[in-house]
């Protein structure tokens, strides 16, 4: 039996995993015990033998013959495929400029290689799915620190008190995180959950806090209140790092708990004794700002406040608290070479308006969906090439038709992908990609305490007639006669050029897929660290969101109200994850479709009964047109002004014939939802629709 040290590929979390094969066959999947796993690995990591073996996915270059969604295919070889897709984009990019080219990704941590594709071409417009899930997080913390979301780190080993608020870590799994928040638990740290249900997180919580949907901002502001006039805060730590502490205690008066307990459906009295906690464990608080808040249209100001908090208890760069986050020169490292180094930064500005139009933006990976805005305008020039790698903005983002009708308007729209997708479904040419299992990956850093780089090694070779990801852009800037990125022939090629200077050989990854640069945590003297906004303090007023003309601290504004007339009750969908499946992407496996085949839909109980809806009913929700039949589950902790189902079910392509026909998908239930995103923080608002239930016939 044979062991590969490799990254797994089965959500964006890229746990280090240890994979047994033996006769070409994978025989057991284990979180790395040199990674810090000790065995460890989801249900999802366990799972990817099933992504492996599954024969319900694309296994040879397709190109379109029929019209786009019709699912009329021939084959071809990369060689042909590469051909026809490069021609298409020279035509293209002839015709239109190099900047009329689109590329979106699921994010993570390989990004480099795909920018330096983009770059290749010259075109600035990069995304990821950012826009659907923490985008109102990473610029909340640039408004507030100066620093992206990643500029700190989650001590959870060392917190004495955690909150978890838009995040329910013990479903939505980072199992490094699980480990080190019940290690925590079990050496005394209490954790609290803020939440519109009972989650499995909020199942293990000391304080759980069922909110009404839409009044996080609210609740936030009341603990800045509390905090504030009950001396709950340390002063010390607001004299030295804030910027007009002075203007948030005033603004905050109104909000007190007496307030939220009206607003939020909260106990007061409550409040007071959970301010009075995290005092208590200050400065080892860690109050998690959110991950997936594309929820909400104030979501970004729910994560701001949540930083401000952590910073009222001196939590924000703390030992137990959002830490600084270190990289590799914080190890008197040098950090890898970046394959963008390649080429020049494009001059364009970009498609979506980030850095421009918006500047108080991070250009970084952009808004996907602005950038389809850009092609369905022609505005401020035309996008007509859009390349989706691993990414299916027509399942992860809202109003599917809506996308469809703006990708009329695209001249070639391509799918990278290891597994079938809406997206890939309507694509021209579908490009399949090796599974995680059968790929090796560019070299990646990763920040935190203990900062490191890994290495994704191929545990076998390709079942099918696909590549990795490497050999799939390398392979396209030959055919474009894009330079350098072509002129790459190996994984070994690319890895040496990364290292280079590192002082590191690829030998140095045979032990286990990381190579820690220190062996410690460094924690930073905070009595001297200078934060990275313009004030060079935490800034509670954003200069940068004031020359942008956008409120700081926006008055509370109740969350809007189904606006329906014809007297049916509605309800506001909400959605989130589970420990079984990645979005839709697993929803097809062989291994986890046995586990968990659909969604239910959540309910409360005394609405439930007065509607005639019973526990394991089958129920039909509905709006705008789209309708779809699956279970209820009738249950006392969910607000009652909410429904609540699990995303990524209801697919309908007929390659996939586990998934077919399971379940609800929420983003059909999303009409008009591209309009309806975060001014202030970017993000996609996908918990602002209402939808009916009733009893199916």
């Amino acid at each position: 039996m044979e062991k590969t040290y490799s990254i797994c590929g089965m959500c964006t979390v890229r746990c280090p995993i240890e994979v047994f094969t033996e006769n070409g066959q994978v025989v057991n999947i284990e979180g790395s015990r040199p990674g810090g796993l000790d065995g460890s690995v989801c249900p999802r990591g366990a799972a990817g033998v099933g992504l492996l073996n599954d024969p319900e996915k694309p296994q040879k270059p397709l190109i379109r013959v029929g019209e786009r969604g019709e699912g009329k295919w021939r084959e071809a070889t990369w060689e042909e495929a590469f051909s026809y897709v490069g021609d298409k984009l020279k035509n293209i990019m002839a015709e239109y400029g190099s900047k009329s080219v689109l590329m979106s990704d699921r994010g993570g941590p390989f990004p480099d290689l795909h920018k330096a594709f983009m770059r290749s071409i010259g075109s600035p417009n990069y995304c990821n799915h950012d826009a659907s899930c923490a985008r109102n997080v990473h610029h909340a913390a640039q408004s507030v620190m100066g620093l992206g979301r990643k500029g700190v780190s989650y001590d959870l080993k060392n917190a004495k008190h955690v909150i978890l608020q838009s995040r329910n870590i013990f479903e939505a799994v980072n199992v490094g995180e699980v480990n080190q928040l019940m290690s925590a638990m079990e050496n005394g740290c209490r954790l609290s959950v803020i939440d519109v249900r009972s989650t499995v997180t909020a199942s293990k919580a000391h304080n759980f806090f069922l909110v009404k949907p839409g009044t996080d901002y609210g609740f936030n502001l009341a603990v800045i209140n509390t905090l504030i006039a009950h001396n709950l805060y340390d002063a010390d730590y607001v004299s030295r790092h804030f910027k007009d502490f002075d203007a948030l205690a005033e603004f905050v008066k109104p909000y007190t708990a007496q307030w939220a307990a009206k607003v939020c459906d909260i106990d007061p009295d409550r409040l007071l004794v959970f301010c009075r906690e995290l005092a208590k464990a200050a400065p080892r608080v860690l109050w998690h700002p959110g991950w997936n808040t594309a929820r909400f249209k104030d979501s970004f100001y729910v994560s701001r406040t949540a930083y401000l908090i952590n910073g009222l208890l001196g939590s924000l760069g703390a030992k137990g608290g959002l830490a600084i986050t270190n990289k590799a020169k914080d190890c008197n490292q040098k950090g890898l070479t970046a394959l963008a180094d390649l080429y020049p930064k494009p001059d364009e500005k970009r498609a979506d308006g980030v850095g421009w139009k918006y500047n108080h933006f991070d250009a970084g990976p952009g808004l996907l969906h602005l950038a389809f805005k850009a092609i369905e305008t022609a505005e401020p020039y035309p996008v007509k090439a859009y390349i989706a790698f691993r990414h299916d903005p027509l399942m992860a983002l809202p109003d599917p038709e809506a996308q469809k009708k703006i990708f009329e308007n695209l001249d070639l729209l391509v799918s990278i992908t290891f597994s079938w997708s809406d997206t890939a479904w309507h694509s021209d040419v579908v490009l399949p990609l090796s599974t995680y299992l059968e790929r090796e990956s560019i070299i990646a850093h990763k920040g935190g305490l203990k900062p490191k780089f890994f290495m994704r090694k191929r545990a076998l070779a390709p079942r099918y007639d696909s590549l990795a990801d490497w050999e799939i852009f390398t392979g396209l800037a030959r055919e474009l006669d894009a330079g350098k990125l072509g002129e790459f022939k190996t994984i070994e090629e690319i890895w040496n050029y990364q290292l280079q200077g590192t002082g590191l050989t690829i030998d140095d990854f045979d032990n286990g897929a990381q190579v820690p640069l220190t062996k410690d945590p460094i924690y930073h003297d905070m009595d001297s660290f200078t934060w990275k906004t313009p004030s060079g303090k935490l800034e509670v007023i954003s200069e940068k969101l004031s020359k942008a003309d956008i409120d700081s601290l926006p008055p509370y504004k109740d969350p809007d109200q189904d606006t329906n007339t014809d007297g049916e009750k509605r309800f506001r969908v909400v959605f989130g994850r589970c420990a079984l499946h990645t979005q839709g992407h697993t929803v097809n496996n062989p291994l986890l479709h046995e586990m968990m085949p659909t969604n239910t839909v959540w309910i409360h109980t005394d609405v439930a009964r007065e509607m005639g809806i019973r526990d394991g009913d089958s129920v039909e929700v509905s709006s705008n047109g789209y309708s779809a039949v699956t279970g209820a589950n009738v249950t006392d902790v969910i607000h009652r002004d909410c429904v609540f189902m699990i995303h990524g079910f209801g697919h309908k392509l007929p390659v996939e014939s586990r998934a077919f026909g399971k379940g609800v998908a929420d983003h059909e239930l999303m009409k008009g939802g591209l309009e309806k995103w975060d001014k202030a923080g970017g993000a996609v608002a996908m918990q602002e629709h209402f939808v009916t239930v009733k009893k199916a016939s």
